[in-house]
């Protein structure tokens, strides 16, 4: 995964402040906290309300909207957590080839995944891992 491709979704410069082009560079920032502003780009990119993506990451409404009106920073769990739905979201462009359709592959039941819909997934590491390993199947063309 192309580390460009995650800054990309995450609002790129305009958002995180500075040009992100290695892994290493994207590593020291979630460390010290991503800019808030960038879990507002990734709502965007998946059409999603901060308040359903606050919840999809585990940052309280209220925490995040603080946050966010007042340009500060998250923790570097949080952080964490929205770059891995990132990077899953921009796994799923680069293998399905389009924004939209990777977000309604996201929102969509699917049976590799017990039924349950790829985005509900990502709550978790190993759910982000068995998604990924959905993509990784559709990318070789084995049936899911």
């Amino acid at each position: 995964m192309e580390t460009e491709a995650i800054v990309e979704v995450l609002g790129g410069r305009r958002v995180l402040g500075k040009s992100i082009r290695r892994t290493g560079d994207l590593a020291r920032l979630v460390r010290d906290g991503l800019p808030a502003g960038s879990v507002t780009a990734l709502a965007e990119k998946l059409d999603l309300a901060n308040a359903v993506l606050s919840q999809k990451l585990g940052i309280p409404q209220r925490t995040l909207t603080r946050r966010l009106s007042q340009h500060s920073r998250l923790t570097a769990a949080e952080s964490d957590r929205t770059v891995r739905l990132a990077r899953v979201f921009a796994h799923a462009v680069e293998m399905i080839g389009d924004e939209e359709k990777a977000v309604e592959w996201l929102r969509t039941p699917n049976r590799a995944l017990g039924g349950e819909r790829p985005l509900d997934q990502l709550d978790t590491d190993l759910g982000a891992r068995a998604v990924e390993d959905v993509l990784g199947r559709i990318a070789y063309g084995v049936y899911t």
